[in-house]
């Protein structure tokens, strides 16, 4: 196994999790501020909305009362109590067409109602026309106010950026010089560990040389109790004298084996001659027992015919015996039934 080898891919792999763990870590923080912003524009969003429908209801309630209404007089709450008398004088409003007390363009005030209505329309117009500028002056304040907060915050975040960029490279060049100095002192110790390595192969070889082992000495199997007692890790073999032991040894064992299968052979040719004796034998019963049994089939045969004879010669008899004690009417009666 190349530890080095793993040692690296370890750190590069820790060098790259810390990589993306930092980089989510960005994105998270991005995200957050995102959300900040986004919940800024959405509550000043709101309170515009807000200020809005505001203004519109206290412009209504202002300046579009239901009085200042030209049909108001036909919904006025108060006008029973408003009500007079059922003439007036000429200009009385009351006075319709049907009562031919009035016509179009007749009445007295005709030059004052019509200043009136002209004046009151020109503060109308003028009144809405600085409403209106007002109006598009909020909104240009708004919008302008809108422009230098959404500036500041993009200045804002591009510092941010450049900051978390300035610490970025701050770290990529830290990570590089740790890097470099890591690795110049693997390179080292690995120089080192290569050296110490090729000393330490040249001093085992040499020992393996000089030693007992690659001359093969068999002395040097001999255990400490004595020559029968040996060192299996260092025994070279057998000398002549205990080859000829194990090869007389193994010559005993084969005769010992030849004597035991011709011990058996003939143990198992007894019980061969056994087992054909009994099968002889069980052969001879069962015939004699089948001459026995064929011997005592034919007795009974010849028993049942002669029962059989017997038996017949009785109903010949009784039936004689029943017919001549009978009439003669009756006897051919009987003789034609039994004919029929």
């Amino acid at each position: 196994i190349d530890k080095d080898a793993l040692d690296a891919q370890v750190k590069e792999r820790k060098i790259q999790e810390a990589a993306e763990k930092a980089q989510h870590e960005k994105f998270a923080h991005d995200m957050k501020k995102n959300d900040k912003l986004m919940c800024l524009l959405e509550e000043r969003q709101k309170n515009e909305i807000k200020d809005m429908n505001r203004a519109l209801t206290e412009f209504q309630k202002n300046f579009q009362k239901p009085e200042t209404r030209r049909e108001f007089d036909l919904n006025d709450p108060q006008a029973l109590k408003k009500d007079r008398p059922a003439r007036v004088s000429d200009s009385d409003p009351r006075c319709t067409i049907s009562g031919m007390q009035k016509f179009m363009g007749e009445d007295l005030n005709y030059d004052q109602r019509m200043k009136f209505q002209k004046e009151q329309l020109r503060e109308w117009s003028l009144q809405q026309q600085k409403d209106w500028k007002n109006a598009l002056a909020d909104q240009k304040l708004a919008d302008d106010l809108y422009d230098k907060f959404r500036i500041e915050l993009d200045r804002k975040i591009m510092e941010e950026q450049r900051k978390e960029e300035e610490s970025r490279r701050i770290v990529c060049t830290a990570t590089k010089n740790f890097n470099r100095i890591q690795a110049a002192e693997l390179n080292h110790k690995n120089e080192l560990e290569k050296a110490q390595k090729i000393k330490d192969d040249m001093d085992e070889i040499t020992c393996l040389l000089r030693g007992d082992f690659l001359s093969e000495n068999p002395d040097q199997a001999i255990g400490p109790m004595g020559k029968h007692h040996v060192l299996v890790d260092r025994w070279k073999g057998m000398n002549q004298e205990q080859l000829m032991a194990i090869r007389q040894f193994q010559k005993e064992q084969a005769l010992e084996k030849l004597r035991v299968r011709e011990q058996e052979r003939q143990r198992d040719a007894e019980w061969d001659r056994q087992r054909l004796q009994a099968a002889r034998a069980q052969l001879l019963w069962e015939r004699h027992q089948q001459r026995q049994n064929r011997v005592q089939r034919q007795d009974l045969d010849v028993m049942n015919a002669e029962l059989s004879q017997e038996q017949k010669a009785k109903n010949i008899y009784l039936k004689e015996e029943e017919y001549s004690n009978i009439p003669t009417d009756e006897y051919y009666a009987q003789f034609n039934t039994t004919t029929r």
